[in-house]
């Protein structure tokens, strides 16, 4: 809820920018403000992925995908995220959140996200995510087909995200997963 606002601003403002295709970049700027940084005065870690939502919503908006969600009653979710920073962004830095889609596989699809400011990635992630409906996981090619969206032929998912994948996965909410430490 901490970015009521700033959520509720861009998913106006994505309505009257320019339409884009599901495999198209996104990029939405923005500004550090006093709420997103910690004690040493820079973006707090925590927030990257927080902000990085507001990008997610703006490609989901102008790409048409939000309209067919909210229509058939899907939503979105994150299963795996990983990001690596390698600058920090400043108090009233101004930047970009860049968003596009890298690839897909047989149960999700995979967005590449990058802060950057004067021209230099300062952190980029990846996020694996899904749509789901009230009776599960809704399928890519029920997406593509619903969007409109045809992948680009040379769209190839980079191998280490697979062994990323399989390397951070819990177990289905179907099987048990006690917590004790190994």
């Amino acid at each position: 809820m901490h970015l009521i606002l700033r959520t509720i601003l861009i998913l106006f403002r994505a309505r009257r920018r320019p339409k884009l295709g599901f495999f198209d970049t996104s990029s939405v700027p923005l500004k550090v403000l006093v709420t997103d940084i910690d004690f040493a005065m820079h973006l707090n870690n925590g927030m990257y992925f927080s902000l990085m939502d507001l990008g997610r919503f703006d490609l989901l908006v102008r790409s048409g995908v939000w309209d067919v969600m909210k229509k058939r009653g899907w939503s979105p979710v994150a299963n795996n995220e990983t990001i690596s920073f390698r600058k920090s962004l400043q108090l009233h830095q101004r930047y970009s959140i860049e968003t596009r889609v890298i690839g897909f596989d047989e149960r999700a699809i995979y967005i590449e996200q990058r802060m950057v400011a004067d021209g230099e990635i300062y952190a980029s992630a990846v996020i694996c995510t899904r749509l789901v409906s009230k009776s599960g996981p809704v399928s890519n090619e029920e997406i593509f087909e619903a969007v409109g969206a045809v992948p680009p032929s040379d769209l190839e998912l980079p191998e280490w995200i697979s062994e990323w994948r399989a390397a951070v996965a819990l177990p289905s909410t179907r099987r048990p997963a006690p917590h004790t430490w190994a």
